[in-house]
């Protein structure tokens, strides 16, 4: 049987993200309606940031070379690491019982929500390997960071979704959706770009629902 995680970061309730990832995931589960599915909304349960004692179960993972993810409990020895380890244990059974992780998140300022790397800190530990899974990238941005545009540079959003992924989780299976230039619809200086962004908005939607009945 195969399993979705749908993460969902933005602040709104109602956000392009969000409709873009839901599109994907009412595709994946019509093509999969045997499949077990997990919505986790990082905005409105949000994750703790990572403390002292979660710090502590890093360094004993890394220092006694437990790279098995079954062995991370290992590192609990005192009364604050089990704290720490009661908020990533069920974080980090969830991803690793996913076959298929869909992540949407906005650009805000130039990256990714806060919610979305408080989880992603949450459930990562040195030489963790999650291959063979496949991750899906859906997001939204107020203007435009498409191969080309002039603030492509500035996208540390999706690149550091990719490059994270691939450099510290071992997975080069990643594709990626965007909504491009939403802030035409608010942003005078931007509203002659209005038509581009309702072109990338139904292309991105078609692609996730693509995306989603061949995953």
């Amino acid at each position: 049987m195969t399993s979705l995680l749908h993460l969902d970061s933005s602040a709104r309730r109602r956000s392009f993200s969000r409709e873009v990832g839901d599109a994907f995931a009412a595709a994946w589960r019509e093509a999969n309606p045997g499949g077990h599915y997990v919505h986790r909304d990082l905005a409105a349960e949000p994750v703790p940031f990572i403390g002292e004692a979660w710090t502590e179960l890093c360094d004993h993972i890394l220092a006694n070379g437990i790279t098995e993810i079954g062995r991370y409990k290992e590192a609990v020895r005192t009364p604050a690491q089990a704290e720490a380890w009661a908020v990533v244990e069920p974080l980090l059974d969830e991803l690793v019982a996913a076959d298929v992780v869909l992540i949407a998140a906005p650009m805000y300022n130039f990256t990714v929500p806060a919610s979305l790397k408080a989880w992603i800190d949450q459930v990562t530990f040195p030489r963790m390997s999650l291959a063979g899974r496949r991750f899906v990238i859906v997001s939204a941005r107020g203007g435009s960071y498409a191969p080309g545009a002039p603030r492509e540079p500035y996208d540390h959003q999706e690149r550091y979704l990719r490059d994270f992924f691939a450099g510290h989780f071992g997975v080069q299976d990643v594709a990626a959706v965007a909504a491009e230039l939403v802030n035409s619809r608010l942003d005078p200086a931007l509203a002659a770009l209005r038509a581009s962004h309702e072109a990338s908005y139904a292309g991105a939607l078609r692609a996730a629902r693509e995306l989603g009945a061949a995953y």
